[in-house]
């Protein structure tokens, strides 16, 4: 065990917390004063890296971090005209993620913690996720639904007034992120993919070529995309080369209404499962446009309070790491907090699938 990890059981004041984030190809870093306002977001991304392999590759992700991440906390620091001394504790995602990236940041968090005698605590990224509607609104109302859907995951919380999290619903296989950078792939896009479709599927016409809606009839909130991506390469291998260029846009566009209007419909099933009228959807699908205006045209037609954060704060970042650490500090304020790095770690880690509606349990 590394000597800096026993930054434990120290005593947390509201004051400005530093916010870590390198779970896959972002060096992030970030700044929130006592009260949680967002002093700083410095966003380093790997795009340019990245793209001529059509993924994130993960030994070269962890060795930009580990190149990039003192430089990108001094800039968070400098934006916000502290000091590190100024610090009251720092907040770093410790899983899930690529292990070496998550690595650079949780090493780097507990070595400066270690330092400077303040608080370290883990973060789940997808907690993070969560608490960025807050960060975005902190006035948005509890209980309420949470669609969470990101690259690697596609998920369904009830929320409740003390920050619990109720698992309505999850991808039974792909997540939706992973259905727009594989569908992406088949069209010969660059990377990323939900932002290449997006793009593409802005000049095709959602009607032109439909795709099939997933369905999980067993469990009614879950997921499931891997049908929806097949079907794809089955159009696709039907068609010569000059009608896959002629027809790529209205390719884009049917498969990607077909992801959205999933998540869309999925979304308000919640909601009236739950009898709530309150819906977050956060996560870096999130900043799909026609995600966005699905949601606020059948938000406005339900009467739904609808938050979808500001695309700074839907995909990573290290504010949301910040502000999620803050609200555990704050309720947590004597935990000890040693942990290592958990790559595989799921939202609901611990929790116990409670009855037919495939829930689990967890506190945020």
């Amino acid at each position: 065990m590394y000597p800096y990890q026993v930054a434990t059981n120290l005593r947390w004041e509201p004051s400005p917390i530093l916010g870590i984030e390198s779970s896959c190809d972002e060096t992030a870093a970030a700044v929130l004063n006592k009260d949680g306002v967002v002093l700083s977001n410095v966003v380093s991304s790997q795009i340019a890296i990245h793209t001529k392999f059509g993924g994130v590759v993960p030994e070269l992700a962890a060795r930009t971090h580990v190149s990039l991440i003192n430089t990108v906390v001094s800039e968070a620091l400098e934006l916000a005209q502290l000091h590190k001394d100024d610090l009251g504790a720092i907040a770093v995602t410790h899983g899930p993620g690529l292990a070496g990236s998550l690595l650079v940041g949780v090493h780097y968090a507990k070595a400066l913690g270690y330092g400077l005698g303040i608080p370290v605590i883990g973060v789940n990224h997808l907690e993070g996720h969560i608490q960025s509607a807050w960060l975005a609104d902190p006035t948005f109302p509890l209980p309420c639904v949470v669609l969470v859907v990101s690259g690697g995951h596609t998920h369904l919380f009830r929320r409740e007034q003390d920050g619990q999290c109720i698992l309505l619903g999850c991808t039974r296989d792909d997540a939706a992120g992973e259905a727009f950078d594989k569908g992406a792939q088949m069209l010969g896009l660059e990377f990323p993919g939900g932002p290449a479709i997006d793009k593409l599927a802005k000049t095709g016409d959602p009607q032109a070529i439909r795709f099939p809606r997933p369905q999980c009839r067993k469990h009614g909130l879950d997921f499931s995309f891997s049908g929806l991506k097949t079907s794809l390469l089955y159009k696709l291998r039907e068609m010569d080369e000059q009608e896959r260029t002629r027809q790529a846009a209205d390719l884009a566009a049917g498969y990607q209404e077909a992801i959205v209007q999933t998540l869309v419909a999925k979304a308000f099933s919640a909601l009236a499962q739950e009898k709530l009228s309150a819906l977050a959807v956060v996560g870096g699908v999130s900043a799909n446009s026609r995600l966005r205006t699905l949601l606020r045209q059948r938000a406005e037609q339900e009467g739904v309070q609808l938050i979808v954060p500001p695309i700074v704060y839907c995909t990573d970042n290290a504010a949301m790491i910040a502000a999620a650490g803050r609200c555990a500090l704050m309720t947590h304020v004597n935990r000890a907090f040693n942990f290592d790095i958990q790559p595989t770690l799921p939202l609901e880690a611990g929790a116990k699938r409670t009855d037919a509606r495939h829930q689990g349990v967890f506190n945020s």
